[in-house]
């Protein structure tokens, strides 16, 4: 199951080398990666309902730029990064960068299949696949449940994602405390 993973991280270090790309930064804005994936939700959803195969292809090349470099070269990356988030008020809160760039990378393949299905007349097969994309981002960017991180944190273990276990525990006791008590009568 990682060796597909290892592949692709590998091929990622050994293209950089060849071509001396910037690397990947070691922390991300938490801010940054919530806003990123706000972006994603907004293409994928604008696919998903138009089935205008053209909006696939910003969502691969920001996929594989941010893969390669982070936002160095990813257009939503640098309107996030440069634009918006510090414009925002408040602390940004650091995590760390290979888990997050391991989720792009499920981003590169989710986004890569739905746009070959696309090429290949599989447009309704495209639009469950970008969903799928849709649900993963949304959790990003509107709950802080990065699925790549914790992944991630399953495959090579990450001593700076521990607290992905906390969140997801607060997340989970937060939403019983929402839901009403039954009332027995």
């Amino acid at each position: 199951m990682s060796v597909f993973p290892s592949i692709l991280i590998g091929f990622v270090r050994y293209a950089r080398r060849m071509i001396k790309l910037p690397s990947f930064p070691d922390t991300v804005a938490e801010t940054s990666a919530h806003l990123v994936a706000t972006g994603v939700v907004i293409q994928g959803l604008l696919f998903a309902v138009t089935t205008n195969g053209w909006l696939l292809v910003p969502l691969v090349y920001g996929f594989a730029a941010r893969v390669m470099s982070g936002p160095t070269f990813s257009p939503l990356g640098q309107l996030v990064t440069r634009g918006i988030t510090p414009r925002l008020a408040g602390p940004h809160r650091q995590v760390p960068g290979p888990p997050k760039r391991f989720a792009q990378g499920i981003g590169l393949v989710f986004s890569s299949t739905a746009a070959a299905l696309f090429l290949t007349g599989s447009t309704g097969l495209a639009q469950v696949v970008i969903l799928g994309l849709i649900a993963a981002a949304s959790l990003e960017a509107f709950a802080s449940i990065c699925l790549g991180c914790i992944v991630y944190n399953r495959i090579w273990g990450c001593e700076d994602c521990d607290d992905i276990e906390d969140r997801l525990t607060a997340l989970a006791s937060a939403k019983t405390t929402a839901e009403p008590a039954a009332v027995h009568g």
